[in-house]
């Protein structure tokens, strides 16, 4: 028997974590409902759930603070929920490693299609099986697999959300080629993310700070355009 996944739900108001769970139950997952942000982490050691539904506005401990503790330690996808619905708001979530934003109040169905998107993005290594046709590339001092969603970089493993490996991998397996802000947020978000062109700027500050260039490749940022992953043609 297959087991369900797990939703760790954070929301010091148990009211709206109720029904959050509510809805996640009809669509066969298992929820676990935590009231402040200092219990997040020993949630995450006894529970390890496969995704985290995080509310900004906790007492103490807010949201925050509570996603780059989680961030510090697991690669489980986090997704903000909150009223603030400003630019700044957005982006401070996504620098510290969330993987989407929803404002609230929210739509149930809105709600369940993001979290279903999001967990069908995020494959951990130990959920996987060897395949002959494993999607990964690779380069000096770089392998993305996106098969098992494992990089290594320098002989290290290096952790990072979902989305992060996909947008590297979407750029590493087409050397050279330029997209345009608006074609990666539709390739990695999909319509079923609405957001802005900053999400690709702020996953690309990400990637840059965990992946610095090498000799013959990095990031490289087309102004007025997009990006691109270059590679000078002496590269393997």
């Amino acid at each position: 028997m297959v087991s369900k996944q797990k939703i760790l739900i954070v929301d010091d108001d148990n009211n709206i974590a109720e029904l959050i769970s509510l809805y996640l139950t009809k669509e066969c997952y298992d929820t676990i409902i935590v009231n402040d942000g200092e219990s997040v982490m020993p949630a995450m050691e006894v529970q390890e759930p496969n995704l985290i539904l995080l509310d900004i506005m906790l007492p103490g401990m807010d949201g925050y603070q509570v996603c780059r503790e989680v961030r510090a330690k697991y690669s489980v996808p986090i997704i903000m929920l909150s009223a603030k619905g400003e630019v700044f708001d957005k982006v401070l979530g996504l620098e510290l490693g969330a993987d989407d934003y929803i404002e609230k109040p929210f739509d149930s169905k809105e709600l369940v299609a993001r979290v279903k998107a999001v967990l069908r993005r995020y494959k951990p290594a130990a959920a996987t099986t060897e395949a002959s046709n494993d999607k990964s590339v690779e380069y000096t001092d770089l392998t993305i697999n996106l098969t098992n969603y494992s990089v290594v970089y320098l002989g290290q493993t290096v952790d990072m959300p979902p989305k992060e490996l996909e947008l590297l991998y979407f750029l590493a397996s087409s050397p050279n080629h330029v997209f345009t802000r608006e074609q990666l947020l539709d390739q990695i978000w999909g319509y079923e993310y609405i957001g802005d062109t900053r999400t690709v700027d702020v996953h690309i500050k990400r990637l840059r700070e965990k992946i610095k260039d090498r000799a013959n490749w990095k990031i490289a940022t087309i102004w007025g355009i997009g990006y691109k992953f270059e590679v000078r043609s002496d590269n393997a």
